[in-house]
């Protein structure tokens, strides 16, 4: 487990084991959010047993699955739901914890800038400068008017 920080209160991670859950526990993270499908590589857990153990571990839990590069409005949206409403400081995973930065940015457009987005994204190690785009887009929705 190698999370780092994309702002306050939110970590990304590759894949967790089940047993990473007791170190996130122990490292205090209060929520994991799981941002792989089953089934993408053999010997993954499942989105039903990573439940159980953080489940069992006391922490908050919510599963928004996505395809590389298929992140859609509703999926957006649950992120940001999700991270208003879980426990903080929340760990999110997926393969390597692009798909978690990503839908951390884009659900994060409206309110920052995209730059300031891109840049956290980039101190964490993720490039999602290929997103400018679309965050900037969101971003500019958010002020129009």
């Amino acid at each position: 487990m190698k999370p780092v920080a994309l702002a306050q209160g939110l970590h990304a991670s590759p894949q967790l084991s089940l047993s990473d859950v007791e170190e996130a526990r122990r490292l205090g993270y209060r929520a994991i959010i799981v941002n792989r499908p089953d089934g993408e590589e053999a010997g993954q857990p499942t989105i039903a047993s990573m439940r159980q153990a953080v489940t069992d571990a006391g922490l908050g839990f919510a599963a928004i699955p996505i395809a590389p590069g298929q992140a859609s409005g509703p999926d957006i949206a649950l992120f940001k739901q999700a991270l208003d409403a879980l426990p903080k400081p929340i760990l999110a995973y997926c393969r390597t914890g692009t798909r978690a930065a990503t839908l951390w940015a884009l659900s994060q457009a409206r309110a920052f800038d995209p730059d300031d987005l891109i840049g956290a994204a980039a101190a964490a190690g993720y490039d999602l400068s290929p997103l400018r785009p679309e965050i900037a887009r969101r971003h500019a929705s958010s002020n129009a008017s």
